[in-house]
């Protein structure tokens, strides 16, 4: 069997045994056109012709054709998967990719916002209502402070030390860290403590900072609707919570603060 006729018996076998969905097959089918064309030019037809240094070739010619890295991964992904369904199926009786390493993904610096759009984020007028005052309090806390979405949810009462100007936070693997907060992230908060928070306190006391329209304790998933919300005010679309984190650490380093000071 050739390899045209072995990359149709491949597509049918993640079509059908697999059950994957119609658009990877149908990449995964362009992928394995263009690599079978490619070794057709080059006198390969026959699945145990082909060697390591072939493919690697191939991986190679698209990553200087000038392809996205994620596509050029995908492409060798689906050699890797062709090959070891040939062998599986006894088509071929080699496996070049055996020690084909998948190219490795590029890493992918962090959206940041400028320090422009961050004060007319913050600078917009909110609602003057306890969930006005909250979602200020929300946006500040996670730019000023750089927390992460999650850790504002984690917030209890007992760890907000504004007269200390400190806030006591519980990150990954329930690890402690005194976090400054100061300037206009204070205030908020100190506003919506004062003035809002108990507007939301429901029947069941609860020792959550941040609270929702029930009373219960603000979720990831509304901090993220609520950054997203008033980004979209001010014209920045798609914002989020993480997006202010890296936004806060990279307005510091450009402020002159030290590196080890911001990882910390």
């Amino acid at each position: 069997m050739d390899l045209e006729r072995a990359r149709e018996e491949y597509l049918s076998y993640l079509a059908v045994e697999r059950g994957c969905s119609d658009n990877t097959v149908a990449a995964y089918g362009r992928d394995l056109a263009r690599y079978v064309a490619w070794l057709a030019e080059r006198g390969v037809s026959a699945p145990d012709e082909v060697s390591l240094e072939l493919v690697e070739a191939h991986v190679a010619a698209l990553t200087e054709s000038g392809l996205a890295a994620s596509s050029v991964e995908r492409a060798a992904s689906a050699v890797k998967g062709f090959h070891r369904f040939m062998l599986t199926d006894e088509i071929a009786r080699t496996l070049p990719t055996a020690d084909l390493p998948l190219p490795a993904k590029p890493q992918r610096l962090p959206d940041v916002i400028s320090q422009e759009d961050a004060a007319r984020l913050l600078d917009q007028p909110f609602p003057a209502t306890p969930a006005g005052l909250r979602d200020h309090a929300v946006l500040e806390v996670l730019y000023g402070c750089g927390l992460r979405a999650s850790e504002l949810c984690g917030l209890d009462e007992r760890t907000v030390l504004l007269d200390e100007g400190v806030l006591r936070v519980f990150g990954k693997g329930a690890k402690e860290r005194v976090v400054p907060i100061l300037g206009a992230a204070s205030e908020a908060l100190g506003r919506y403590l004062d003035q809002g928070r108990g507007a939301l306190v429901g029947r069941r006391p609860c020792a959550a900072v941040f609270l929702n329209a029930r009373g219960g304790r603000l979720s990831r998933q509304s901090v993220h609707a609520i950054v997203e919300k008033y980004g979209r005010v001010v014209g920045i679309r798609g914002l989020h919570p993480h997006t202010l984190r890296h936004s806060f650490a990279t307005h510091l380093l450009e402020g002159g603060a030290n590196l080890r000071v911001v990882q910390e």
